[in-house]
Order: structure tokens, then sequence, then C-alpha cells
């Protein structure tokens, strides 16, 4: 049932299936899903809330994605096209720490010693986080955790 999944963006383009973005933790891998609800909770526990905003995303919507900015109007928001992001392997999620209940998106002064925080509190429980990267699109609100694991290794059928 589809209402379960708290779906943020279904799309139906003529021929084609839904395109989907999940928020729901369920989506996502068992192991992924344990250490993205430890993450929560160890945030509420410094008085941060995390809003989740995308957990798995399906190849089409990927593609959607990876166009805006390209063949699309708009920023470049990704540089995974489809199958190349570990949201399509359900071993990703991205958040959003709220204050007074608005999101912060800036990452910057305070700002961004609120997601420097975020970040830090995701990796000790062995997450890799997005805000550290160099050379790629750094994303602050992107958590991964792929056992070790390169992304050929899941484009493969590989598992965690």
């Amino acid at each position: 049932n589809r209402s379960d999944h708290s779906i943020a963006c279904s799309h139906r383009l003529a021929g084609c299936g839904p395109m989907i973005t999940s928020r729901s933790l369920t989506d996502l891998h068992e192991i992924v899903r344990n250490k993205a609800q430890a993450h929560i909770v160890a945030c509420s526990e410094e008085g941060i809330d995390l809003l989740v905003t995308c957990t798995y995303r399906d190849s089409e919507e990927q593609d959607r994605l990876y166009a805006i900015g390209r063949t699309k109007p708009g920023s470049k928001v990704t540089n995974a096209k489809g199958g190349q992001s570990f949201h399509n392997y359900r071993i990703a999620y991205d958040v959003v720490p709220l204050r007074n209940g608005k999101p912060v998106w800036k990452t910057t002064g305070e700002e961004g010693k609120l997601w420097q925080r975020v970040g830090e509190l995701g990796e000790a429980l062995g997450l890799e986080w997005a805000g550290r990267w160099k050379g790629r699109l750094r994303e602050f609100p992107h958590f991964q955790f792929t056992g070790g694991h390169p992304l050929a290794y899941f484009q493969g059928g590989g598992k965690l």
C-alpha cells in the first residue's frame, strides 16, 4: 500500500510508470534504517530535530534529477544518473535539521556549526557524511552506509 510509504514525489509520464522518491525510513535497507533511526535519536538527544527528506529514489527519478541543470532548467542538484546513486540501492538518506520547525539549509556561520554536529553524530554511527566530500558535489544533507563497498558492487547486484 503506497500510502504507508510517505511518498514525497510520484509522477506519471506518458508511457512510464510512477517515479518515486520516498521519505520513509522503512524503504531503507534494514542496516541503514537502524543507523538512520539511531542518528535521529542521537541528534534529538542534543536538541536537534531532523527532517528526513529522501530515502529510496528509483532510477527514473534519479534521471529526472540529473537532467536539472543539464537538459532541464535549474541548477545542478546531483552528479548521479539513475543507478549511480546510493539512494537507488536503499542505503542512503538525506536529512535537514530544523530550527523552530523550519529547515536550516544554510551551511555557514551558526547554521554551519549545526550541520557539522549533525554530520559528526552520523559519522559516530559509522555513516559516511557527504558534507565531508572533496572534489565531488558536497551534500550536507546526505548520509550513506555502504559496508565499505564501492558503487560498482551494488550496480552488480551486491547486497549489504
